[in-house]
Parts: structure tokens; sequence; C-alpha cells
């Protein structure tokens, strides 16, 4: 007895009735945050004396987290103090496919901003010519095509399930987990493809990011200037901090057993991944970088 989707109902952040607003407001500074501090990201990166590939990495960076937040974050706050709470089903494939598409290229692009401060630290007289222009376009052209693949793959394995109900998704967007649960087939076969994407989107950028900064951990060692030990390593954990933390929410999320992971801790752990972190960025960059913080001076 199936049914045929056509809208689903998100049922949003696990809260109490009286702290709705409280969270509504809470959630609403946090993206104000995120668009102001990655504006700003934005403006100060293309000041004459940024123009480096890391800074034009981190420019990417920052646009791609304003999406993954603008993506989410409006349809959620939306849904806290609205009584219909509903998504098309097009919608709903539209977030899915956003989603995932900006998660991967994403991850694929923190995995080229470390090849590119190894580039810088290991071979800093080679730098100018492996990591020019063109170079950095293609990277980038390259995680957004290697971001569109995995997408378009996942969404449209997802909605290829027969989807029978109930209508409610117990989630504040669609994903691909809670979306798992609304189809009629079992779905371990999808479960064991996902780990696989999981493994291919995430863990393996993180391995060569670990394996670019145990060379760069290596190089910087090996400096007789203390202080420019300390600029180098200043910089690169800076990088670093942000990958950790897309690691640990992501891998928690999609990896972690369902028997041992509740769907209350993944909405948070989603929250983290989708709001939070995408506000920190800014702030780890700015702060723990001179230059940044320099020309964001002579801009303010």
């Amino acid at each position: 007895n199936r049914t045929l989707l056509t809208e689903f109902v998100l049922s949003g952040l696990p809260s109490h009735p009286e702290l709705q607003h409280l969270l509504f407001f809470t959630i609403c500074l946090v993206y104000s945050m995120t668009l102001i501090g990655n504006l700003l990201i934005c403006m100060v990166t293309v000041h004459p004396t940024l123009h480096m590939p890391m800074y034009f990495f981190l420019r990417v960076l920052s646009l791609l987290d304003i999406s993954t937040a603008s993506v989410v974050v409006p349809k959620m706050l939306i849904n806290l103090v609205s009584e219909d709470r509903s998504i098309s089903y097009l919608g709903c494939v539209t977030q899915l496919y956003c989603v995932v598409f900006l998660a991967a290229t994403e991850w694929y692009l923190l995995a080229a901003m470390a090849y590119d401060r190894f580039v810088a630290v290991c071979s800093p007289l080679r730098y100018a010519a492996i990591m020019n222009t063109r170079a950095c376009l293609s990277l980038v052209l390259l995680c957004c095509c290697s971001g569109q693949v995995v997408s378009l793959v996942q969404t449209a394995w997802v909605f290829t399930l027969p989807l029978c109900g109930p209508r409610s998704i117990n989630y504040f967007f669609c994903d691909i987990p809670p979306l798992l649960v609304l189809s009629c087939r079992d779905t371990w076969r999808y479960e064991r493809q996902l780990m696989a994407a999981t493994v291919l989107v995430i863990l393996t950028p993180f391995c060569l990011i670990l394996l670019s900064y145990a060379c760069i951990l290596s190089s910087i060692l090996k400096m007789s200037s203390a202080e420019g030990r300390h600029k180098t390593f200043s910089t690169c954990s800076s990088h670093l901090t942000v990958v950790t933390l897309y690691c640990a929410s992501g891998t928690l999320i999609y990896l972690q057993p369902k028997s041992r992971n509740s769907q209350e801790a993944k909405k948070i752990l989603a929250l983290i991944y989708t709001a939070v972190i995408p506000t920190l960025n800014p702030l780890i960059y700015s702060l723990r970088n001179k230059e940044v913080k320099e020309v964001l001076i002579r801009v303010m």
C-alpha cells in the first residue's frame, strides 16, 4: 500500500515550546555572524597585499560557507516560528543536492588548501611556479566538479528509493539518513554505499591532509629561525583546526552505526556542521593570521 509523497514535514530541532523563540534568535544571530564574517573575508582577501593562492582558496571557502548556511538555516528559522513546516518534494530534492554538493566540494577544497601549504613550506622556491593562477583555478574547478558528481549520485540514489512514508522527516533539513527511514525497501545496500561515499569524500581527503601536514611538520622542525617556525605553524594550525571540526562532525553523522547514534544527537552534530562551523572559519583564519588582521583593520 504505497502512497506517492508530494511533500514532507520537517520536525525541526529538539526544543521545548517556551524555548522556541530563544532558539530562533540564537540561530539568527549565528547566521548573521556567518554572513558578516565570511563576507568580510571575501572583501579582505581581494586586497592587493593578499594576492596569494592561500587567500584565494580562503575566499572560495568563505563563499561555500555562506552557501551552506543559506541552504539550511533560513528554512530552519521559518520552521521555528511557523506552524507549517512542510517542504515540497522538489524543494527537498534541491536542498539535499545543494547540501551534499557544498559539503563534498568543501572537503576537496580543504585538501587543496593543505596541498597549497605543503608546496609553500616544503618547496618555497618553486611555489610561485607550481601554484600559479591557472593551477589554483584548475584545483577549484576540480573540487566543484567532484562535488557535483558526488551530489548527483547520492541525490539520485536516495530519491529512486520508494518512499512510502510517513511524510514527517525527523530532522531540520533534507539529509540522507532521515530520508532512508522513509523507504519501503531494505536499505542495507545503500547504507554500505553511503559508508563508502563517506570514506571517499571525508576520510580520503582527511588522510591526504594529514600526510601533507606530516611533511610540513618535518620541514618546520628543520627551520633554524624560531620566528619562522612559529609563523608557519600558526598558519597551518588554523587550517588543521577547521579540518578536525569538519571531520569529527561529518564522520559521526554518516559513519557511526544507527544503534549507537540517536537521531537527536545527529541533529546537534548537523547543526554544528551547517551553522556553527561556517561561523568559526572567519574567526579562526582572521584571528590567527597577522596579514589578514592588518588588512581587516585598514578596511574597517
